[in-house]
């Protein structure tokens, strides 16, 4: 199983894991030029984030006082305010913002502050050792190649980085 797939205690009773393959993560994306480097420094800024999703209950845990956080029904009307400049700044997955940036260049946004992180996994059926090891394996390559983190920052902003094994 291939689908950014997460690791849970839950999920471990019915499948085994190989090693995470790429990063997935909420976080907060901006133009270039936006100097964000820590929280502080979203003050007298607007947010846009999906009303009660991951990204809005992580948000709420940092967000200093002074920051407009704009909350959207969906993925969707977030993004559409965010291409629409009604909010300088939009909390969202590594995926949303990925599809937003290919789609909308003329943004010229970028990954700014992580939210959390929660690698992907390839998910395997238990028992299935060898198939473990020769995914193991592939993953292992592609990292010592430098091809994991060259395709995490084309497509996610940012390099893999140290992924769990």
């Amino acid at each position: 199983m291939i689908s950014t797939l997460g690791k849970t205690a839950e999920r471990e009773k019915v499948i085994d894991y190989a090693a995470a393959y790429s990063p997935y993560f909420q976080a907060v994306f901006a133009a270039k030029d936006m100097k964000i480097q820590s929280w502080t420094d979203l003050a007298g800024k607007s947010v846009s984030v999906v009303r009660g999703g991951m990204e809005d209950q992580e948000l709420a845990k940092v967000v200093p006082a002074g920051v407009d956080v704009k909350r959207f029904e969906d993925n969707t009307a977030t993004v559409a305010a965010f291409v629409a400049g009604q909010t300088q700044v939009i909390a969202t997955s590594a995926s949303v913002a990925a599809q937003m940036l290919s789609k909308n260049p003329r943004l010229n946004a970028e990954y700014k502050l992580l939210l959390k992180d929660s690698p992907n996994y390839v998910g395997v059926a238990k028992g299935e050792d060898a198939l473990r090891a020769k995914v193991n394996s592939i993953i292992a390559e592609a990292r010592a190649k430098g091809e994991l983190d060259a395709l995490s920052k084309k497509w996610l902003g940012r390099p893999a980085g140290d992924l769990p094994l």
